[in-house]
């Protein structure tokens, strides 16, 4: 089954399967990404992996988005678009396709979907993923602690408006003897590469 023909079989089987729960079905760059709301999601997962005409076995990977500041606006480019979205890779073994599923938290303040650990139990690790570096919640997640940062850290580093530089830095107190939190005593600068503009530079004439 060649390429465009697989996509347009699995784009005909998504709206048949998933119906009005479809809020967006895009297809760029040969791969479909699928919008589905909130309240849909989890049931939207249960059908993607049972139902015979998908079957979508495994999640490879699972992260979180934050869309502040995106190009000209989210808003321009989805229909329901909040800041905070959580999108999933899958693939179906069965009919040898992939999708990716994109869910948008519909509160900015506390942005929560449902987990899909349930569903696919690789989704665990990524969602904790997800929580700890943009602070999305995951409804009935079992185990959501923070997985890659200290668990003193402040905030959540991947989202647009956390510093780059952090808002703390870890160091070791000879005195306490123990590792202790301070302000962060980098300065923010702008460093400006060097330009090297010779005629004969490589030897190249």
């Amino acid at each position: 089954m060649t390429l465009t023909v697989s996509i347009d079989t699995l784009q005909t089987a998504l709206k048949a399967v998933l119906g009005e729960r479809i809020q967006q079905l895009d297809m760029a760059l040969g791969e479909l990404t699928l919008t589905v709301a909130a309240k849909d999601y989890l049931q939207v997962a249960h059908s993607l992996r049972d139902h015979p005409d998908l079957a979508f076995e495994q999640l490879l990977d699972l992260c979180g988005m934050d869309y502040s500041g995106y190009k000209d606006g989210a808003e321009s480019r989805f229909t329901h678009s909040p800041r905070f979205a959580v999108v999933s890779h899958l693939m179906s073994l069965t009919h040898n396709w992939r999708l990716r599923v994109r869910v948008f938290a519909p509160h900015e303040d506390m942005p929560q979907v449902a987990t899909i650990t349930p569903v696919w139990n690789s989704a665990s690790w990524f969602e904790r993923e997800a929580f700890d570096l943009y602070g999305i919640l995951f409804e009935d997640h079992t185990d959501l602690r923070r997985i890659l940062t200290d668990y003193g850290f402040i905030g959540h580093p991947f989202r647009k408006d956390f510093p780059t530089s952090g808002h703390v830095e870890m160091r070791y107190d000879a005195e306490q003897k123990r590792v202790i939190y301070q302000p962060v005593t980098i300065e923010p600068r702008e460093i400006t590469p060097r330009i090297v503009r010779e005629d004969n530079y490589g030897g190249l004439h």
